[in-house]
């Protein structure tokens, strides 16, 4: 493996179009120049505008996948995107870091397919400030912020400390202020405004987007700069074309 490029491992869907999940992630991170690996948490029927069918992997399958990788190799940052439950994303996360407690955990919390299919239910939040807790920083939008924290207030929440984990949130369904994303660390507040006056709503911008963080990650960038230069990233993805497809490009 070569030594000048850092390792990234996705553990996601497998999209058939090649919009979302592992094949997103896999060409952002090639893109991106890090190495990217890779493990299915579900198999799906699906294009661009229309879900049809998941099978979830075992979970038993995905954790011997995760110490087969991590015993093997040194790997920087994890990518996570759509688990079924809760139970399923602590034993992953509870796996990478008792494998290796230094690398990066970045989860996007998908919880609904843009057709309303169904991810994963958050059903005790008690146990998700818990599992939050584990992760360097969650990618929500505004729609899966309120399912996260439902009495979510970013300022009083940031001001009492109470983030379990840092929070990008993203800006796209913002009717306030469109395209503008907030970073919410422990100590501060950081507003990624848009760069692109033309983009366009695409299918599995949010995988691109937490997996160009995850490759600016490896790369030794910090959190703010990992993001930051990830909205420039996925805002010229996102004008690529006017389709719900977009073209990847090299950094």
């Amino acid at each position: 493996m070569s030594a000048n490029r850092p390792i990234v491992l996705a553990i996601a869907g497998f999209d058939p179009s090649g919009g979302a999940g592992v094949l997103a992630d896999a060409k952002t991170f090639e893109m991106h120049q890090v190495t990217g690996f890779a493990i299915t948490t579900a198999n799906t029927i699906q294009t661009e505008n229309k879900f049809y069918e998941i099978q979830w992997t075992n979970l038993s399958f995905v954790i011997r996948s995760l110490e087969t990788l991590f015993l093997s190799y040194k790997i920087e940052v994890v990518k996570i995107g759509i688990v079924p439950t809760l139970h399923y994303l602590n034993r992953i996360l509870s796996t990478i870091k008792l494998l290796s407690p230094s690398t990066k955990i970045v989860w996007d919390p998908v919880l609904k397919s843009t057709t309303e299919f169904e991810f994963m239910k958050i059903e005790d939040h008690l146990d998700l400030d818990k599992v939050l807790s584990k992760i360097d920083l969650i990618t929500p939008n505004y729609n899966e912020i309120e399912i996260l924290f439902p009495d979510f207030f970013p300022n009083k929440i940031w001001q009492e400390n109470k983030i379990p984990t840092s929070i990008l949130l993203k800006g796209g369904h913002s009717t306030s202020e469109p395209g503008t994303d907030r970073l919410f660390l422990k100590n501060k507040i950081i507003d990624l405004l848009p760069s692109e006056k033309k983009c366009f709503e695409k299918h599995g911008s949010g995988c691109v987007l937490s997996a160009s963080i995850a490759s600016n990650l490896a790369l030794g960038q910090t959190l703010p700069e990992a993001c930051h230069n990830a909205k420039t990233y996925i805002e010229k993805y996102l004008s690529s074309t006017s389709t719900l497809m977009g073209y990847h490009y090299v950094q």
